[in-house]
């Protein structure tokens, strides 16, 4: 959430960088500014009654004190009382609706990013490996698993809808593989602290960290509890602190959590196509930063070259992409995404987006550290996949693919696999 204080001061200047999303978003700041107004004026006009009632509460006393008749100051005491009453109830109404108002705005992107209407303005910052040559023509993930029975799309969707897969045999060993690779190599050289949370969220976390309200559609809601269902590890870890004020040589905090991750995926093309590329439910290990404000720009830095990892432990052949101002996350400020090479998909496929959301997921949960001077500010929150299991599995089955039909698994992945290849 936006600092209102900050829109109050600078709105044009706030108005300018949201422009850059390519988004014209200047009636909502004007929106925002109105009804900062009148809640101010209200607040202001309450004060005053406050101030008056309290005079006039004195001067009763003294009156009385006197013996003087005090009935109709006393009436008008008596007003006073509705005239509060009434602009109680106008002021928490007005601070209700700019709220709201505010939880609708984005994040505005940092000066450092590039500018930029789409995806087709990104920039490439790195690449790491090379392409693998191969003797064979390489087939796509869904050939390979059906033949060596690591997966069954078909009867996920008997029991439960398409989209859905259903991890067989040696497939599942690796999706588990993978999982403890992942969680190990971010904790035990990455300097993580594992959490596994909840897989439940209420409203209030995922408002936290930008779900809602803006992308209830893509979530999946049990009414009767009023809980979601995870869309990923970010909601519950980053929440863990919500509402906490963190002293200065607790940062920076640094999580890693497992979980399996639900998304609707709604209006999204492309989910009735065979494969693990897009799903409704899928395994991912993320990361997690809460850090000082002047930190979180190197943070961002580490963060991704932590995900980076991952795949250069593999040998898996990857570029970095920077998001430009158009293509931005709802709530990041800063973002790169990662892109791992999938030969027979012919493509890259994003495996991590490691972003810095500076203080805006922390405004909307209360996120706070206190300074040097023992005042409280606002953290700065990141998080990254390290990385997304569907896509990282479609990688490695298709980058690692032999000319017999096997897998060779990476070395570094062997102990967890407890074999060389499969097949």
């Amino acid at each position: 959430m936006l600092d209102i204080a900050l829109i109050r001061k600078t709105p044009d200047e706030i108005k300018a960088r949201l422009a850059a999303r390519s988004g014209e978003l200047s009636s909502q700041i004007d929106a925002v500014l109105r009804c900062d107004t009148q809640r101010r004026q209200a607040e202001t006009k309450l004060q005053q009654l406050q101030a008056d009632r309290n005079r006039i509460s004195k001067e009763i006393g003294a009156k009385k004190k006197a013996g003087e008749d005090t009935s109709e100051i006393e009436a008008q005491v008596r007003g006073f009382g509705e005239d509060m009453k009434r602009l109680n109830e106008e002021t928490t109404a007005l601070d209700t609706e700019q709220r709201d108002l505010l939880l609708g705005i984005p994040n505005t992107p940092h000066e450092a990013c590039p500018a930029g209407a789409d995806a087709a303005a990104n920039p490439e910052i790195r690449a790491w490996g090379a392409k693998p040559v191969f003797t064979f023509q390489p087939k796509s993930h869904v050939e390979l698993g059906e033949k060596l029975g690591l997966f069954d799309f078909n009867r996920a969707t008997k029991i439960s809808a398409p989209a859905f897969t259903c991890y067989t045999g040696p497939g599942a060993r690796l999706e588990r593989a993978l999982i403890n690779f992942l969680l190990d190599t971010h904790t035990r050289t990455g300097g993580y602290t594992e959490i596994a949370p909840p897989l439940l969220v209420n409203a209030d976390a995922l408002i936290g960290t930008t779900q809602l309200p803006k992308f209830a559609d893509q979530l999946y809601h049990c009414p009767e509890d009023d809980l979601y269902l995870v869309p990923t590890a970010e909601v519950p870890v980053t929440n863990l602190h919500r509402e906490e004020i963190l002293k200065l040589d607790q940062l920076p905090i640094k999580y890693a959590a497992y979980t399996p991750c639900f998304r609707r995926e709604a209006g999204a093309a492309g989910l009735g196509t065979r494969g693990l590329i897009r799903m409704h439910q899928f395994d991912k290990v993320e990361l997690v930063k809460i850090c000082h404000p002047s930190q979180s720009m190197a943070e961002l830095e580490l963060l991704t070259a932590d995900a980076e990892k991952i795949l250069q432990t593999l040998g898996l052949h990857y570029r970095v992409i920077e998001l430009c101002t158009g293509d931005l996350g709802f709530g990041s400020a800063k973002t790169y995404d990662i892109e791992v090479w999938a030969p027979g998909q012919g493509s890259y496929l994003e495996v991590s987006s490691c972003s810095n959301f500076a203080d805006y997921q922390a405004r909307r949960m209360a996120l706070r550290y206190k300074d040097e001077n023992g005042k409280n500010q606002f953290c700065h929150t990141l998080n990254g996949s390290g990385t997304a299991l569907a896509r990282l599995y479609v990688a490695l089955l298709e980058n690692h693919q032999q000319p017999d039909g096997t897998i060779a698994i990476p070395e570094p992945l062997r102990p967890y696999f407890g074999a060389e290849k499969i097949g």
